[in-house]
Order: C-alpha cells, then structure tokens, then sequence
C-alpha cells in the first residue's frame, strides 16, 4: 500500500473537521462515530506499521504522546477505563484507538470490537464541543 492509497496517510486532510491536535510524531482526531464518548484515533505522520521500526528515541516520545492523550480523556470524560488498541490489521499504519469506557455503556467490560453497535454521528457543534473539551484538557 503506498502512503497515497493508505486511508491513515490522509486521515487529517480528510477528516479536518475532526482535528484536535498536532502532535510532534503523530495526529490526533476524534472518532466519527462517538458510540463511545471521547473516543480518538492518534496515528503516526510517519507511515510505518509496527513500534519496532521506530528508532527507541522517537519510539519513547511517540509512546509519551499516546500517554498524554490518554491523560487528557481522563481528565475530560471522567471515564472508569481508558481501552489503549493498536492493531493495524486492517489499515496498516500505527495508529491508536483511545476509548474512554464507563461501567454504564453497553458493552462493558468487554472490548468495544465484541459487539457490533449502530453509529452514534453528531452535529458539527457537537463534534466541536467535545474536540474543545479535549483540548482544553490538553492544556
């Protein structure tokens, strides 16, 4: 796949509206559908597809975005759990999905791929809202 044809690759031109925040090696966008509230995607501005192909340094700072991220939706959501997934198998490209979870949604405790659930899209008001929320968490 080239960085062309990679849906990952040109996920922040695509999806602008859904911007949070640029990253010193990664993007970071909220996920279309808010099933789960707060849910994100952080990927890598480098196409690569496995942590080992990064050198240890830039490894350790990307792995300090991703905790930062994840800080920033503790601190939004309030959830009970933050789900960390990083597979790849069906867009190759690094990326992270952080979910927040709570005890209250409907598929807990199990991971959120167990179930198949109807999307949850909202306004763009929403979508800023909730993006404003994040960053103002972020700083």
């Amino acid at each position: 796949m080239t960085r062309h044809e990679c849906t990952m690759c040109n996920r922040w031109n695509n999806d602008s509206d859904l911007r949070i925040i640029p990253l010193k090696h990664s993007f970071v966008t909220l996920n279309r559908d808010q099933f789960f509230p707060g849910y994100v995607l952080l990927f890598t501005r480098e196409h690569v597809t496995e942590l080992f192909h990064l050198k240890p340094r830039m490894r350790g700072e990307l792995m300090e975005e991703v905790s930062r991220m994840a800080q920033a939706l503790q601190t939004a959501f309030q959830p009970d759990k933050i789900n960390y997934e990083l597979l790849g198998n069906m867009v190759p490209h690094m990326h992270w999905h952080l979910v927040p979870r709570f005890a209250t949604d409907p598929l807990w405790p199990r991971p959120i791929w167990s179930e198949a659930h109807g999307e949850l899209l909202l306004t763009p008001e929403e979508y800023q809202n909730r993006i404003e929320l994040i960053r103002k968490a972020l700083a």
